[in-house]
């Protein structure tokens, strides 16, 4: 095998194990070089689990199967049973694993070179697990049966999920996950897409975590003050905020703490997203309160050109409105809450 050759060319000849990694190609990547997600496809029925009393059929099917250092195997398998649930334990409950496996003797030294499928009988415990197949083989799983103890039914009462049966697409497809497994995995490029059944969404991965449009996203707002910038102390400052096309719903909280000190001069706090510029006066809600004084109303600004945003309340007293700072409309201290939220259009 020659690791350079590209495919198809006149003249050169490949093995088999050149061409499987030629394959990665046009399977969903897993993170590694030459790596890719094993599964059946998304709306595919084949390679279904079935139970008729004792045994176990599976229909049908075609799946890809992966092999670190070997590439992609594409198998199809015709209807077939791999076998008879054992006897149920007379106390415990067992899980028994049906899987695809493809049998290469380079690999696993089997002297065989086909495709068929398993049955794995688990072991009968107090906490049941999904028994696993051995190191050498190349597998992927398609279901779990659920053998009850005699107790509880015996074999009759065996259940299949397909729970841990895998999907995967072709690469840039949007890869369809339900499993607790399959969620709790971190994407593999910013900007892939999945549809998480569970939320009924489609989630993307920012290099980070997994976002639909109009989640919340939490941020941190720097706190400001015109003259002397303030500390936050034990006091805390919290804030979320979501995009959805260019539109920005920003909202956040700050509640000083004894330790907090307001700095000096009018109070500002940073944006998570770039305004546009050029349009004046967008406004948003603010409330700023004292407990046991009052809760003084008003609005979050974001002026032209600015990239933070600004707080005007009304007095308690008088039809005047004061900026929110280390003095207004009442004195910073313990327990002073701001509160605000505004839309706004970003180009970011």
């Amino acid at each position: 095998m020659v690791s350079t050759d590209p495919l198809w060319m006149p003249s050169l000849s490949y093995d088999e194990t050149e061409l499987r990694k030629m394959d990665s190609a046009f399977v969903m990547a897993d993170g590694t070089a030459l790596g890719s997600r094993a599964g059946i496809r998304p709306g595919d029925p084949g390679l279904a689990v079935t139970l008729a009393g004792t045994t176990v059929n599976v229909s049908a099917g075609t799946a890809t199967v992966y092999r670190s250092g070997q590439g992609v195997y594409r198998a199809q398998l015709a209807a077939t049973s791999p076998g008879t649930l054992a006897a149920a334990n007379a106390s415990f409950s067992r899980i028994d694993l049906v899987y695809l496996r493809v049998w290469d003797t380079s690999v696993d030294a089997s002297t065989l070179r086909k495709a068929d499928t398993v049955l794995l009988t688990g072991t009968a415990s107090g906490s049941p697990a999904v028994p696993s197949p051995g190191g050498t083989e190349i597998y992927i799983p398609l279901a779990t049966i659920n053998v009850p103890s005699t107790g509880g039914g015996g074999t009759g009462a065996a259940t299949v999920s397909s729970t841990i049966r895998q999907i995967t697409v072709a690469p840039g497809g949007i890869l369809p996950v339900s499993s607790t497994a399959d969620l709790a995995l971190a994407g593999v490029y910013g900007g892939q897409a999945r549809w998480n059944g569970t939320r009924n969404v489609v989630e993307y991965w920012t290099g980070s975590v997994w976002i639909a449009p109009g989640d919340a996203i939490a941020y941190t707002p720097t706190w400001t003050a015109i003259t002397t910038n303030p500390t936050l102390g034990n006091g805390s400052l919290a804030a979320t905020y979501t995009k959805v096309g260019g539109l920005v719903t920003y909202q956040g909280s700050l509640v000083l703490g004894s330790t907090s000190n307001g700095g000096t001069g009018i109070w500002a706090m940073s944006l998570p997203l770039p305004p546009v510029t050029g349009v004046a006066g967008v406004r948003g809600v603010a409330s700023y309160t004292k407990p046991g004084d009052n809760e003084y109303v008003g609005v979050s600004v974001i002026t032209p050109a600015s990239t933070v945003l600004g707080f005007v309340v009304k007095t308690q007293s008088t039809y005047f409105f004061s900026d929110v700072s280390n003095t207004g409309p009442v004195a910073a201290t313990s327990g002073n809450t701001l509160l605000w939220t505004i839309q706004y259009w970003t180009t970011s």
